[in-house]
């Protein structure tokens, strides 16, 4: 049985001394975890952005929802310019370019009556 190896340091600093992550390569920095998280967060919600701008249909959303979901996006963008975090910043201000429109959009079809039924 191989002998532990004594860790120090952080969690994630013992994680990488784990056994099964013995020798990966540091490649996955926090800013490297950070930048995917941020890509696959911000561009998982593109598909339903384009779909819901190019059919105009909303009567399937949640308004309140699309009102929280803003308001946080929103929060979290204020966050990253207090801490100046480019990423944070930048994700968050890409998610809200594609929320907002369909936010109006839910609002005016509820104001003026377009929405159509769900299926």
């Amino acid at each position: 049985m191989r002998p532990r190896p004594a860790y120090t340091g952080s969690l994630v600093a013992q994680a990488i001394q784990w056994p099964p992550f013995a020798g990966v390569p540091l490649m996955f920095s926090p800013e490297v975890i950070g930048y995917l998280a941020a890509f696959f967060t911000t561009f998982s919600f593109a598909p339903q952005a384009v779909l819901t701008l190019r059919t105009r249909d909303t009567s399937a959303l949640s308004l309140g929802m699309y009102s929280m979901f803003v308001t946080g996006v929103t929060i979290w963008l204020l966050y990253g310019w207090m801490k100046s975090d480019g990423i944070i910043m930048l994700a968050n201000g890409l998610t809200l370019l594609l929320a907002l429109p369909i936010l109006g959009m839910k609002i005016f079809n509820r104001l003026w009556g377009n929405e159509r039924s769900a299926p």
